[in-house]
């Protein structure tokens, strides 16, 4: 027989394999397991929205910085407003609401409360879902403790009074549904702390752009006063 025919086949039984081996872990788990599959996939769909959502929102801060301050430095601000608008994110926004105050010829300390106030309007938005990823992993791993101590209720007070022959075989399945439960809810307890710690990183970055490019940029309307010509 062909050798490629005989991995391809190989391999197809491997993972029928590891297919029937999944569906009889879940099988084994009773209906907690349901529980943890449904937190599961809430957590897979919260990594996706806030990965796609934090590459839309987050823009490089060091490159729109150079350019937004070299138009604020001739004195173009209206083109400095109408730049923020083409770009759209927390960042250019926050940068948006102080200089429509300094294009309003407002006092700096008018300028600085507006920056302060779009800080703490944008940061939600980037903050989004991601923290009830925290939250999924804590109720996975709590549901699937759930679903182990029932397991090991429903063996050992079973066991009680079972025929002797089949003890053996009502504690085997007690402790596989105990255990199932366990991994279940570990397995998706963990990329759920992985990810959750990776976006708040993000967004503490993001939040913090948002915090220093506002105080760059009052500094710099406050040196630069005399130039602004709107």
């Amino acid at each position: 027989m062909d050798p490629t025919v005989d991995a391809t086949m190989a391999t197809t039984t491997q993972v029928l394999a590891e297919q029937h081996w999944l569906l009889k872990a879940f099988q084994d788990g009773g209906s907690s397991m349901i529980l943890i599959a449904i937190c599961g996939v809430l957590t897979v769909l919260l990594i996706i929205e806030r990965f796609f959502a934090l590459r839309r929102l987050v823009v490089d801060k060091e490159d729109f910085n150079n350019k937004i301050f070299s138009m604020i430095l001739r004195g173009d601000l209206r083109q400095a407003i109408a730049f923020c608008d083409n770009i759209r994110a927390p960042l250019t926004n926050v940068v948006k609401s102080g200089l429509e105050q300094v294009l309003n010829k407002r006092p700096d300390e008018e300028v600085q409360v507006a920056m302060d106030s779009a800080v703490l309007r944008e940061s939600p938005k980037i903050e989004g879902w991601a923290p009830f990823l925290a939250v999924m992993a804590n109720v996975a791993t709590l549901i699937g403790l759930l679903g182990t101590i029932i397991g090991l209720i429903i063996a050992f007070g079973e066991i009680g009074n079972a025929d002797p022959a089949k003890k053996a075989e009502m504690l085997s399945l007690g402790i596989a549904h105990a255990l199932n439960n366990t991994a279940a809810g570990i397995a998706v307890a963990v990329p759920s702390l992985v990810f959750f710690g990776f976006f708040q990183l993000r967004i503490s970055r993001a939040i913090n752009d948002m915090q220093e490019t506002s105080m760059t940029l009052l500094n710099l309307v406050v040196a630069n006063r005399d130039k602004m010509k709107g």
